[in-house]
């Protein structure tokens, strides 16, 4: 994989992870868990869509989408989506720095396999 796929690949990546983190922040600011019910489903999508971090989610959503499919045209498959793996390495980070969010140990060991095997994979 080349520097500009392997760029592509990663923006795909890096958008999809900062989408997750954007969603996050947005279901923070309605109060947490949303619970719909018959009654009110309309009312709540109406909050959860005039949410700013919400919308800025959806937009990195749809641009990665575009990026993704850009590094896909580069890179075969079977080489491209497991570096989708380090999305939840940029998720947990972003979630730490950005969210308060807690990452044990037991967590940033899983981290650090997923980071060796996905450099192992692009050795290929």
């Amino acid at each position: 994989m080349n520097l500009t796929t392997f760029a592509f690949i990663l923006t795909g990546v890096l958008l999809n992870a900062a989408a997750q983190l954007l969603l996050k922040a947005g279901t923070n600011a309605l109060g947490g868990a949303i619970h719909l019910t018959a009654q009110n489903w309309f009312a709540t999508g109406i909050k959860v869509i005039s949410q700013l971090p919400i919308l800025a989610g959806l937009a990195c959503y749809a641009i990665s989408v575009v990026v993704w499919i850009i590094g896909l045209s580069r890179a075969d498959v079977t080489l491209a989506y497991p570096m989708l793996s380090l999305g939840y390495i940029a998720t947990a980070i972003g979630a730490y720095l950005f969210l308060g969010e807690v990452v044990s140990v037991q967590r940033m060991v899983a981290m650090a396999v997923i980071i060796v095997g996905v450099a192992l994979m692009a050795r290929t």
